[in-house]
Parts: structure tokens; C-alpha cells; sequence
């Protein structure tokens, strides 16, 4: 018999599985299963709802592109950020727009857990470890 920590992390797994169409998570889906743990509550039911929700934000950060910029971006830029994102995925990526004036100027892209990053900030931090 699995511990209370498996059970708990294969039912949460289990639960975000069916929370994700097409590989984006369906918000119809979540208040299901949401729906569903009201009503038929598991055992250690605040650990279950923390790792389904640790997981179910991790599948979201998955389809979201935070687009960090130093000066203006505009919708043609986050539209075609979006495409080739979603192309190097092969899942609709969502670009949203994130002002960051540390980044002095250019961009810095975060796709879950991968960052690409073409910034001024990032060339005089590789410049001053280099000196």
C-alpha cells in the first residue's frame, strides 16, 4: 500500500490530468473537479488541494509566455512572440506583456520553467563576470 504523501500526489496527478484539454487547462474542467472534492472529500483533503493546485499552475505557466520588455511592445510583437513560441512547443502559447525597466532595454521571455533573454542588462552582466 502506498504512503499518504503517494496517495496523495497520484490523486492530485490524476485530478490534473482531467483538468487539461488539448494540453491547456480547462477552467470548466478545474470547477469540476472541484465540484467533485466538495462533495466527495478525499482523505487529507488540504494536501491534495495544494498539490493539485501547485500542478494545475504549473500546466498554466506552461501555455503562458511572460514577455519582460524595457520599452514599448506592441501587439504585432506579442502576437508573432506567440507563434514561434507555440510553434517551438507545439501547444498555443499566450504572450502577456510585463514591463521591467531593470532590463535597461530589449526583452526577456519565460515560458514556464525556459527563459530566453536578449536584453542590455544580460550583455553587461556577462561582460562585467568576464572582466
Amino acid at each position: 500500500m502506498p504512503s499518504a504523501n503517494k496517495q496523495v500526489q497520484l490523486l492530485a496527478r490524476q485530478l490534473a490530468q482531467l483538468s487539461v484539454i488539448d494540453g491547456a487547462v480547462s477552467a470548466e474542467r478545474v470547477a469540476g473537479v472541484l465540484e467533485y472534492l466538495e462533495k466527495h472529500p478525499p482523505a487529507h483533503p488540504v494536501k491534495v488541494l495544494k498539490a493539485y493546485h501547485r500542478l494545475i499552475a504549473t500546466e498554466i505557466a506552461k501555455s503562458r509566455a511572460v514577455v519582460e520588455h524595457a520599452g514599448p511592445v506592441n501587439d504585432e510583437l506579442l502576437r508573432s512572440i506567440e507563434q514561434a513560441m507555440s510553434s517551438r512547443y507545439g501547444r498555443p502559447i499566450t504572450a502577456v506583456a510585463q514591463p521591467d525597466d531593470s532590463l535597461i532595454a530589449g526583452l526577456r521571455i519565460r515560458v514556464a520553467d525556459d527563459v530566453y533573454e536578449s536584453s542590455i542588462a544580460s550583455q553587461l552582466a556577462t561582460l562585467a563576470s568576464a572582466v
